[in-house]
């Protein structure tokens, strides 16, 4: 398993969502609540992705792990 590639990829999402976020930040029309409304999926998908990326680097330690032990 590639764990940089896959790593690479989620950094080049993240670094989408992030874009998005300054979108709706720098947009004057919007008000506090509509703000936060656009902003929660995008912190929550940055969320989810963050924790996926731990929990693969986690198996592939273990398996790495496993392996040695084997």
């Amino acid at each position: 398993m590639d764990i940089e590639f896959i790593e690479k990829k989620f950094n080049e999402i993240i670094t989408e969502l992030e874009k998005e976020v300054m979108e709706i930040v720098s947009d004057q029309s919007l008000d506090r609540k509509q703000t936060n409304l656009r902003m929660k999926p995008l912190t929550s998908t940055k969320t989810i992705l963050l924790n996926a990326l731990d929990s693969i680097k986690m198996v592939k330690k273990l398996g790495d792990e496993a392996i040695e032990k084997g």
